[in-house]
């Protein structure tokens, strides 16, 4: 039985990893031995990749911690400020209730 080559390059990385069928296993193998351009697929996932622009990628990582360090530092002020407003308001809508409206807190 002839497979394709799309069905065997779907099945080569598990292939590769080991961890595909016995049958799937044998039907690579099989179809290896027939096809050069699986066979080059096969070995590319041997290569390890190059990372290009190294450097450039961990100037980039530590630009987003200071900027996440920043955003977290303004987030807990906007909360604070928040709950500091709310305070105040609960308290002068308090005291105006308490000297206008002749309500006593008990």
């Amino acid at each position: 039985m002839k497979v394709s080559c799309d069905i065997i390059k779907d099945l080569l990385p598990l292939y590769y990893d080991g961890v595909c069928s016995a049958a799937s296993r044998i039907m690579v193998e099989e179809h290896l031995e027939e096809c050069q351009d699986c066979r080059a697929e096969l070995e590319a996932m041997g290569r390890v990749l190059p990372v290009s622009n190294k450097e450039k990628n961990l100037s980039d990582v530590e630009a987003v911690k200071k900027l996440s360090k920043r955003w977290k530092k303004g987030m807990i002020g906007s909360i604070l400020k928040g709950a500091l407003f709310t305070l105040i308001t609960v308290i002068i809508v308090l005291l105006i209730l308490y000297l206008f409206v002749d309500i006593r807190i008990a």
